[in-house]
């Protein structure tokens, strides 16, 4: 026969009842989840990528250092640090729907892409605007003010707008920091660099639908990210065709943001094809 003592018994409850107060009064900063943990990994890579821009490419340009231009150990550094800002805001909503997440999460995750997607790009492009032989450095300036605004308002959309699950309305500011590097990266002429930055800037707070990075659609933007990373590696120890790969990796970041807005345009005419044919047919019968 089992002996209950009522005084311990309460004293365990008691106590029990305490530990949860004290968990609930714990502060929010003390409760941090995993996946708040990868959203602060985010934000440090896009810190560390405004930091390689500024120490291996702006300030040997301004102090007139041997190393000038876009130094590509640096570039590439930045640039690598922004994919890998990418990887952790993929998983951290991944481990966020698995596990848990604390109620900051959703603003982490917000401030952290502002500093990765948002200031990290615009800077890149301010950068670029002083360094480039071809370019002008006011005009540059307000590109990259207009790219930074653009990934401001699709933040701040993105918490107040609920949209049908599995799409995201306007380029995710992951795939446009991405694409906006990738157009700088190019080496283009200074007035299409700019135009299709400003065109990319209008997509992040355009209409058009994107689709979310889940299942196989994430497994192929992780395997690029590991791909691009690579490409910019070769290019910033100068392999052979390292040049001409970072380019054609490149150019699909960018043809690739252009050529989703159509796809999705075409499959809304089609949809809305579809209705005016059920509703005609529905008339008639």
């Amino acid at each position: 026969m089992t002996v209950i003592d009522p005084d311990t018994q309460s004293g365990w409850a008691a106590e029990a009842d305490e530990e949860e107060d004290d968990a609930e009064d714990m502060p929010l900063s003390m409760r941090l989840s995993i996946a708040d943990t990868l959203t602060l990994g985010n934000a440090t890579c896009g810190f560390m990528a405004v930091y390689f821009t500024t120490t291996g490419i702006l300030i040997p340009h301004l102090t007139g250092s041997e190393e000038t231009g876009m130094a590509r150990h640096s570039a590439a550094t930045a640039v690598i640090l922004m994919l890998c800002a990418a990887v952790f805001d993929l998983f951290d909503g991944l481990v966020a729907r698995k596990l848990r997440s604390s109620p900051m999460g959703a603003e982490l995750d917000n401030l952290s892409d502002l500093i990765s997607f948002g200031l990290a790009p615009a800077y890149f492009v301010l950068v670029y605007g002083m360094v480039a032989d071809d370019a002008h450095q006011r005009v540059s300036a307000l590109a990259a003010v207009v790219v930074l605004l653009a990934v401001v308002l699709r933040l701040a959309r993105f918490s107040c707008v609920t949209l049908k699950d599995g799409m995201f309305q306007g380029m995710p500011s992951p795939f446009g920091a991405l694409t906006v590097v990738s157009i700088v990266l190019l080496e283009l002429p200074f007035v299409p660099t700019l135009l299709a930055i400003v065109g990319v800037a209008w997509l992040m707070v355009s209409r058009v639908e994107y689709p979310k990075p889940r299942g196989v659609l994430a497994v192929a933007m992780l395997s690029w990210i590991v791909a691009a990373m690579g490409l910019l590696a070769a290019w910033a120890f100068d392999a052979p065709g390292g040049q001409l790969l970072l380019q054609t990796g490149c150019a699909l970041q960018v043809v690739t943001g252009a050529v989703i807005p159509l796809f999705a345009t075409a499959r809304r005419v089609n949809t809305f094809r579809d209705n005016r044919r059920e509703a005609r047919a529905a008339q008639h019968s």
